[in-house]
């Protein structure tokens, strides 16, 4: 790299920390209830006007029902017209935060220990920073990448993006035109196994979700007298019997790859009569993998009555529901058989997604990786939640999970997903735009 780019390369690394703190620092807390949305357009007018500062063209768009709902997108043109686009993407929106529970303030952006703290600090405003960092990097340096990158900063994820990337895919699809391949967050960060051994996981596949509603009718009446018939206890048992119900162990081929490549490495087996005990071994990460060896559906909330001493007619719960790949049908049929016909069931819901771990893009991945820390290796994972991946899956793009940290070794990285004192290390944050910058001037 000659002097020039390389003393702009530098700028980037250190205008990353300041972008990801300030974004923290816009309260952008998506309750999914749209009268209690807070800072959505405020944190795309921020990265708008850092774009339109380095002399990009953007355009905003509010998306969904309801005003607000801030999108921004801006194309930087290859060198190629005949390659396919690619597409890098990330929510400005994070889940609530109780400041009372935390070391510092969920939205300080402070900086200190060595990490930028926050919420959103790794979910997701880390890779919009970066993004950010490099977008402005690649304007103000005239650096032309050899395919087109659309960088999309989008609303609503966190309440499953049917408000923000499900919108423009349905509304807005010529915003992404051109586009084959995507990467966003929950991937390329480092995980260390035994004796210092380092992997970049890849994430290649992320279950569906299908937030899921249960409701039970039944007669209405006084708390004092008997009834046969209670709305409450019959969704109860239904609640518990689900919430207890294991589904079947199924490992797909994004599992497959990754437990062989973790044995290559370590020299741990994985077996197949006790795959989840040996997953046990992963550490803080097992509690991603081990949720992707089968669906999973978890009750989250009840609802019922309006008085202590009245029966009420209905009664409902919420469950989170996480789908395998090519599990839709099936689960459908087990969650019939299991619940029976008294109990009601409506749902919204996102399909899984899978792509393969090969390609042009994936070598590109590899290699900007290798030369950052040539001891690393890559690795494809499935994730246990979903990313606005599905909503660009659907226009016909290979999604991946990408956003490089090289992390310590030490680090709970997937406990801090939507956890109390969320943070990202300041050196992982400048690593992830050192790889960022040679994987876009090279994918």
């Amino acid at each position: 790299m000659e002097a020039g780019a390389e003393a702009g390369l530098r700028v980037a690394e250190d205008e990353v920390v300041e972008l990801a703190s300030e974004l923290i620092r816009i309260d952008t807390t998506n309750t999914g209830d749209p009268e209690t949305l807070v800072g959505e357009r405020a944190a795309a007018e921020y990265v708008a006007a850092k774009l339109a500062e380095v002399g990009y063209e953007t355009t905003y768009v509010e998306s969904g029902d309801h005003p607000g709902r801030g999108n921004v997108i801006a194309r930087l043109p290859g060198a190629s017209s005949e390659r396919g686009g690619l597409l890098v993407h990330g929510h400005l929106d994070v889940v609530p935060a109780e400041p009372s529970e935390w070391s510092v303030h969920p939205f300080s952006g402070a900086v200190q220990d060595g990490y930028v703290w926050g919420r959103g600090a790794v979910d997701m405003k880390d890779m919009v920073a970066m993004s950010l960092a490099i977008a402005r990097r690649f304007k103000r340096d005239g650096i032309t990448p050899p395919r087109d990158i659309v960088f999309a900063f989008l609303a609503d994820e966190e309440a499953g993006g049917l408000q923000g990337a499900q919108w423009l895919a349905d509304h807005r699809p010529e915003l992404f035109e051109g586009c084959t391949e995507a990467i966003s967050e929950v991937g390329g960060y480092s995980v260390t196994f035994k004796d210092g051994v380092r992997a970049y996981l890849v994430q290649t596949a992320e279950k569906g979700i299908r937030w899921l509603k249960l409701r039970v009718r039944a007669r209405a009446g006084h708390g004092s007298m008997v009834h046969d018939d209670n709305a409450v206890t019959k969704l109860s048992e239904a609640v518990a019997k689900l919430g207890q119900h294991r589904f079947p162990l199924v490992l797909n081929d994004s599992v497959r790859e990754f437990l062989a490549g973790v044995t290559e490495l370590t020299g741990w087996d994985f077996p197949a009569d006790d795959v989840e005990g040996a997953v046990a071994k992963l550490g803080g990460l097992s509690r991603i993998v081990g949720a992707t060896l089968r669906d999973t559906a978890n009750p989250t909330m009840l609802t019922a009555g309006y008085k202590h001493n009245v029966i009420p007619s209905t009664a409902e719960a919420a469950v989170d529901c996480r789908i395998l790949p090519g599990r839709e049908e099936a689960f459908d049929r087990e969650l019939a058989e299991l619940l029976g016909p008294d109990v009601e069931r409506e749902w919204v819901g996102l399909p899984p997604v899978e792509t393969r771990f090969e390609g042009r893009l994936v070598e590109t991945m590899q290699a900007s990786l290798l030369t950052e820390d040539p001891t690393a290796k890559t690795l494809p994972y499935m994730m246990s939640g979903g990313t606005d991946a599905k909503s660009f899956s659907r226009l016909g793009m290979n999604c991946y999970g990408f956003a490089p940290l090289q992390l310590p070794d030490d680090l709970d990285f997937s406990a801090l997903f939507h956890g109390v004192d969320e943070r990202v290390p300041v050196d992982g944050l400048k690593f992830g735009v050192r790889v960022l910058d040679r994987f876009l001037r090279s994918a």
